[in-house]
């Protein structure tokens, strides 16, 4: 079994399309993926298993993704999955209130093709793997 392969991700992502092509190419790459269209679902997926990452967009229906970030780093059984924020927004306030509430990395969806997100999060769990 690859390092990819014992890795399970949960992509919180409303745009289908989106949502699709992120899920092809981290599957492609030997990820285990799950997705929710929303936050709330995405908040009740974020409990039923131990995730390797969380993959958050910002902009979320019912519950935005911040808020759900909130959520996730006050709950005890999900506040040390990493989360990476992506969105196409590039605001420096939510940026830093981001990373203030505890997200891990912050990926601007639109500066990015997905075979480069994917790239992304296999530095993230290279730097990440480096630390333990």
């Amino acid at each position: 079994m690859s390092k990819e392969q014992s890795r399970s991700i949960l992509l919180i992502e409303d745009d289908l399309f989106i949502k699709e092509l992120y899920e092809r190419q981290l599957t492609k790459a030997g990820f285990e993926v799950e997705s929710a269209e929303d936050g709330a679902s995405g908040l009740v997926k974020s409990s039923e298993k131990k995730w390797s990452l969380i993959l958050l967009d910002i902009m979320l229906p019912e519950v935005n993704g911040l808020d759900v970030l909130r959520t996730l780093k006050s709950k005890p059984e999900t506040k040390d999955i990493p989360v990476i924020l992506l969105t196409n927004l590039g605001q420096d306030s939510l940026i830093k209130e981001a990373f203030d509430v505890g997200a891990e990395a912050y990926l601007i969806k639109s500066a990015y093709t997905p075979k480069q997100i994917v790239e992304e999060v296999k530095e993230f769990f290279n730097k990440h793997d480096e630390k333990k």
